[in-house]
Order: C-alpha cells, then structure tokens, then sequence
C-alpha cells in the first residue's frame, strides 16, 4: 500500500476532479482502452464524407489551396515576421475564419471534419498562417460560439471577416501547460455588478492585434482561498488593458504576433462574464479540444509537404552512382515517414468526426492527437532535411523553417510532456474507480482477469493485425492494473511510469483508427487494387511499427534506468548556474583601446 498522500498532493487531485471529472462520467473509445476495452461503435466503421457534405468539402479545400498558392507567401511571412492583413481580410473572405461557426450568425456552418481538411492544406503551406487561424478561429472565436450570450455573440461577424482578430489569454509567466496556477485576479466590485482585474498575460497569440480577448482571471469562492478561473470577454479599449509587448520576437512561427499583456485596475462588467462564475477553467480545457484536433491537421498537412518533398530528393539526387532512393537507410525514412502520416491523418479525422456526432468527451483523444502528430512532425521535418543533405541546410530550401515552425507545436496548447501524464492520468483515474468497486481494495487488483478483447475482422487481410491490436490492449490494460497495484494514489508523482502508460495508450488508439479505415478500405469496391495496395501496405506497417515501439514501453515498464537518470539529475540541480549572461547587455569595446 502506497504512502498517504501529502497536503499537496490532496490538492492537485481536487483541483483535477473539479475540473476533470465533474458531472456524469462519460465512455469513450480511448478510456476503455485503460479497461482492456476495444470499444467497436465508437471507432467502426471508420468516418467518410458523402453527398452535400463532401461536394462543400472539396470546393473548400480547392479553394483554400488556391488561396495559399496564390496570396500566402511562407518566407516572405517568415521574414517580415508579419501576416499581411490582406492575406487575413482574404482568409475572412473565403470563410475560413468563420467555417464551423453557424449560418445563423453568419458562418459557414461546416463540420470540423472539413475544417481539419482546410487546416492540413494551411498546415501544409504555412506555419505561422496555421498557427493565427488556429488561435483565431479554434480557441479565441470558437470560445464565443460555445460559450457566448446573445449579446456576446456580435463579435462574431466581424472576426469571421476579418475586420476584428480573437485572442485566448490564459498563459501566464506561472501558468501555462499548469492552467489551474493562474493569477491574474478579479475582484467583484460595486456589489457584484463588477469586476477589476489585474495581472498579466504572455506569449498570447493574436494577443497585441486582437480586437476580443478571452481572458481567465481568479474570481472570489468561498469554497477555495484561491479562487476559481472565470472566463471574461475583454476588449483593448477598456481602461487598464495594456499591450506591454505586441510581438515577441521568437524561433519560429515568425508571422503570429504573440504578445504580452497587462491589466491594471481594468474594470469589467459583471455581463462580460463568458458561461458561467467559476468555470472557466473547464470552459478553457473545452475550447482545448477544437485547437488539439486542427493542431493535428496542420501537422499532418506540414509532414504531408515533407513527405513529398523526400520523395522526390529521394528520386532525383544521386550518389555513389545511385539514386537516394536505392539507399535502404533513405527507404527507412520515407516509409516511417509516410506510416506515421497515414496514422496522424487517420486518428485525426475519426476525432474530428467524433466530434461532429456530437460525443460528449474526446479529451484524451484530441490529447492523444495533439501529442503524436507534433512529435512526428519533428521527427519527419528532420528526416527531411536530412534526405536533403546540405542543400537542405541553407535558406533557399524551406526546411529549416519548417523544422522552426515545427518545433512550436511541441509546446504550444500544453506541452508534450504534460498530456503524455495527462492521458494516463484520466485513464487511470476511471480504471481505479473502478477497480475500488469491484475489489474494495485497490491492492486486490491481481484478481481482475485480462482477456484480450474481440475486434470485428471483415476482410481476411487484417486478421493478423487485429489479433496482435487485441494482444496489446489486453497487455496494457494489465499494466494499468499492475502500475495501480503498486502505487495506488500516489501514481500521481511517478511521471516516468505515467509517460510510458500514455505513450502505449496513444499508440493503439492511432493503430485502432488505422486499422478501421483500413477495414473500411479494403470492403469499398470503388478503389482500384493498386491504390488499395499501397495503403493497405503503409497502414499495415504502422500497425507493426506501434506495436514494436510499445514493446519497447512494455520493457522498460520493467526495467528501465529511471532511478539512476534521478540521481544524476538531482547531482547536477545541486549546482546553481548563474544565468545573469542572459540579461547583460553587451560591452562595447572600443577597437582602439589597448589590450590589458
């Protein structure tokens, strides 16, 4: 039996109830997983676009790529740090920054299945363009859309044209991928009617241009010291609202004006209040959920890009008398390469097609997303310069751009690291709750039996992969059991073993979807052999390559060098490195003065 938990402890697991947690609890595809689950009607058959749908679908994209191709310059962006207006005044146009919004308020009213195709065609053409619609329309706008009164709601018109821009303020210098350590506070003043904030927001994308402000501030509740988030409506124009910084200069993703804020005293009305007093932590997590599933999208369309272009440095750079190509270790890359696409494209519009079906909870699945495809992308942006060598290297390619722009997707919309444990944190957390009732002792677990579970096999070619997807969730269920078993409550702090659990988690669910639109593939008689070939192949070997990268999980849930990385570390925080280098400013050195 594990220790009892300390004060702290206590605390972040309250919070994460709260916010998590509240309500009815919710099924889903992802968390069955954790019970050793294959949850066959909420993954098969896998999601496809027919009549109107997919004909508005098309025109859109066409349209889209159009655009791109014709107003959306990347290095010009790249290098002026800076998105024209006339490129977002033409994304307003074209509907883009109103697509999913509702025809009654003047939106397009298309699925978010579409949208995530218009997102992989941006994605794939421009980071930073990506990056402002994404902030704009998936987290600032659609924050309105879902929350909003009726009066709120008249932002809407002018931000889907583009005349106005939307921002989301909730990072903060102590509050990021941790949203609940928001403190940026707002009083209740003139009994209620009320508020005055103070604090500060950075690293806010569209925050110094944008017109509207979704901004989280601590508001009084007698049940907590500190306060619970609510999400207000703030606009530049109130008294007290400051832009400190308009746009910060940073790696990648140059054209985004990411900016830094502050709020002295700004007094906002009681009525700017977005849903409800005391929610708006949760609210935020909701609006999450849209901009995880584009973020994968637009690294899908990037990868997409990155694939094409290897290929074809592949097929025309030759070496040693050999085309690239011929070269095995090249092959590798372009086949893992083009592996992972199909599983970052497969997991991302069966979510985006979940939510489109109106299901209530896709958190771990969007989490899931949002994690592979942008840790994919960054490997297959490094592969790609590599194929390219040192041509690659220099800025008249566009890969280290790409590789910059990439490397934001890591870290934007919580870090890798916090939705790896985030992922095994809600699984788990449903898992032991149960394993309570069945048990009444968690230490009991043992004599829960693991089984792997029926998945529906309609075409002979997946009866070998689908045995192997069964054997994998049963394993990781057991491994759950087992990782609970040993920790009980206190698995909260064993972050090494929360990865690994949410890494296997992440990997069947990509293999699940994969292997569902594979079942859908290879049943449709429309498609010739040869197309069905060469994706039965891809999607096949991705199947194979999850479950050899979870093997190696599984091992090293076992045996791994977990205590001895601790002690290194915890050696080397033992020093305390001076960083005021950073702050200094330069010497100037006068070139005449004599040497001393």
């Amino acid at each position: 039996m594990s220790a009892t938990l300390s004060d702290q402890q206590k605390k972040q697991i309250a919070q994460a109830e709260e916010i998590l947690f509240s309500g009815p609890e919710k099924e889903g595809f992802a968390k069955d997983l954790f019970f050793g689950r294959f949850r066959t009607e909420s993954i098969m058959p896998y999601p496809e676009l027919v009549g109107e749908a997919k004909a508005a679908g098309d025109a859109k994209v066409a349209e889209v790529k159009q655009f791109c191709l014709a107003h959306i310059d990347p290095a010009q962006i790249d290098r002026d740090a800076r998105i024209p207006d006339s490129v977002i005044k033409g994304l307003g146009e074209i509907g883009v920054l109103g697509m999913t919004v509702g025809r009654e308020v003047g939106g397009l009213g298309m699925s978010q299945f579409n949208y995530c195709r218009v997102m992989e065609v941006i994605g794939g053409h421009c980071g930073s363009t990506a990056v402002f619609v994404n902030a704009h329309h998936s987290i600032g706008l659609r924050a309105l859309e879902l929350f909003g009164t009726k009066e709120q709601k008249e932002y809407l018109r002018p931000l889907m044209t583009g005349d106005k821009i939307a921002a989301f303020g909730l990072t903060e210098p102590h509050a990021g991928s941790d949203a609940g350590n928001v403190r940026t506070r707002a009083e209740p003043i003139e009994n209620g009617a009320a508020f005055l904030i103070n604090g500060e927001k950075r690293w806010i994308t569209n925050g110094g241009i944008a017109d509207v402000v979704t901004l989280m501030a601590r508001t009084p509740d007698p049940s907590d010291p500190d306060g619970k988030i609510t999400a207000f409506v703030v606009t530049p124009d109130m008294p007290g609202f400051k832009v400190v910084e308009e746009r910060m200069d940073k790696t990648g993703i140059r054209g985004t004006a990411t900016g830094r804020l502050q709020f002295t005293n700004m007094r906002v009305p009681r009525e700017n209040i977005l849903g409800s007093l005391g929610k708006g932590l949760r609210m935020a997590l909701t609006v999450l959920d849209f901009g995880r599933t584009t973020f994968g999208a637009s690294c899908t369309g990037a990868a997409k890009f990155c694939l094409e272009r290897m290929v074809h440095r592949a097929n025309n750079r030759r070496q040693f008398g050999k085309t690239l190509g011929e070269f095995e270790l090249v092959k590798r890359k372009i086949a893992d390469a083009a592996a992972d696409i199909y599983a970052m494209e497969s997991a991302t519009y069966h979510t985006a097609a979940l939510i489109d079906s109106g299901a209530e909870d896709y958190m771990i699945e969007t989490a899931m997303i949002k994690v592979f495809a942008s840790d994919q992308l960054w490997r297959i942006t490094n592969d790609c310069l590599q194929v390219w060598g040192g041509a690659g290297f220099f800025t008249d390619q566009p890969f280290e751009r790409l590789m910059r722009d990439a490397r934001l997707n890591m870290i934007g919309e919580g870090a890798n690291e916090v939705l790896r444990c985030f992922v095994a944190a809600v699984g788990l957390r449903h898992l032991g709750m149960d394993m309570l009732k069945l048990t009444k002792k968690p230490w009991n677990a043992y004599k829960l039996l693991r089984t792997p579970p029926p998945i529906p096999v309609q075409h002979e070619h997946l009866r070998f992969a689908a045995r192997h997807l069964s054997k994998q969730i049963s394993r990781f269920a057991w491994a759950c059991d087992m990782a609970l078993v040993k920790y009980g409550q206190q698995i909260i702090d064993q972050q090494y073993v929360q990865a690994r659990l949410g890494d296997i988690a992440t990997e069947i669910f990509m293999a699940s979807c994969v292997y569902a639109r594979l079942e859908n593939l290879l049943l449709n008689g429309t498609i010739p052999d040869s197309a069905k070939r060469h994706e039965e192949a891809t999607g096949l070997y991705y199947m194979r390559m999850a479950e050899a990268r979870n093997e190696v999980r599984f091992q090293e849930l076992k045996v791994n060098l977990d205590q001895e990385a601790n002690e290194v570390a915890d050696f080397w925080l033992r020093h305390n490195y001076d960083n005021d280098w950073v702050l200094k400013p330069k010497v100037e050195v006068d070139p005449e003065a004599p040497l001393s």
